[in-house]
């Protein structure tokens, strides 16, 4: 299988701060990768050159098998990108909004337009008014224009912010559909449910790519352990632990506790002070899985304080 996105070194500066730090991302065609980190990590900007909206200061290589740098016009032709701030004409209707967006991209109007609301379930609000659409039908309808000259890349810049969940899941039942029919999708995510159901996941912290892989892939990389304790006032003992230590996240889940660091034997000391102290004697502590958010947070701890991103 070919590889629609292969770049590798990519660099961006503005001026003397360095945002995207050497990159290398390759996503095979048809495949969903949830794109995540936190906010100021470079997803965008790495986003946007991929896109072609950007010049990279540093790297390169292809998308579509087009030249990142020669070929940028012909990319932003075969690739739909969906901005995270809804980038539509509030004061058009959906279907005027997509009527324009057609005719930018040179389309038979009607047909497509037709096929788009249909697809997205769109048609019985076609003559509303973008801007008093709720959160899940912008998206619906951003979506849609994104799509609409059938790109076979979608770029998708945390499209879910905001958004209910069942919104949420009827946009990635969509995005597993086009996945389907061919489509390769980069999206980017704070959502963790959401990058379990991406194919892959890729992590950015200050512009450095820091994990790569599918869900279970990067979670056993990682090397991390973790700890639930069970039992009355389980939950409270999170700030006491958070700066342990040996322990790099301890959060309260209901009415248990989850404790996770890199060093088995770190982390056994770490909450040994509370197995048989009088006061939580009736804790009961299990080896876990650590989770998703647990192995970003310890990334997080991983990259120098001074990092430029």
């Amino acid at each position: 299988m070919s590889a629609a996105i292969d770049v590798h070194g990519l660099v961006k500066r503005f001026g003397h701060r360095t945002v995207v730090d050497r990159v290398d991302l390759t996503i095979e065609a048809g495949r969903i990768c949830g794109f995540l980190g936190p906010n100021g990590s470079g997803k965008t900007t790495t986003l946007r050159m991929i896109s072609g909206l950007l010049d990279p200061d540093g790297g390169g290589g292809t998308c579509l098998g087009l030249d990142l740098i020669r070929d940028r016009d012909e990319i932003k032709r075969q690739v739909g990108y969906m901005t995270q701030r809804f980038g539509l004409y509030e004061d058009l209707t959906i279907r005027e909004n997509l009527e324009f967006v057609a005719r930018l991209h040179g389309l038979d109007t009607k047909p497509v337009v037709d096929a788009a609301l249909d697809r997205l379930g769109l048609s019985s609000r076609a003559d509303q008014l973008a801007g008093r659409l709720s959160g899940g039908w912008k998206q619906r309808l951003a979506l849609a224009a994104a799509v609409l000259h059938r790109p076979r890349l979608l770029l998708l810049d945390e499209p879910t912010a905001g958004v209910d969940p069942k919104a949420r899941r009827v946009f990635w039942d969509e995005i597993h559909a086009y996945a389907a029919d061919g489509v390769t999708v980069l999206v980017s995510t704070h959502y963790m449910d959401e990058a379990e159901r991406c194919h892959e996941i890729a992590y950015i912290a200050y512009g450095k790519l820091l994990a790569r892989g599918t869900a279970p892939e990067v979670i056993a990389a990682s090397g991390l352990k973790a700890l639930v304790a069970t039992g009355p006032g389980a939950d409270r003992l999170a700030p006491r632990l958070r700066d342990k230590p040996g322990v790099t996240a301890a959060a309260a889940f209901g009415t248990t506790l989850h404790v996770c660091g890199p060093d088995e034997a770190a982390l056994a000391a770490a909450v040994a002070p509370f197995r048989n102290d009088g006061e939580h004697d009736g804790l009961d502590w299990q080896p876990a899985a650590p989770t998703l958010e647990d192995v970003f947070i310890h990334l997080m701890g991983l990259v120098p304080d001074n990092a430029e991103g």
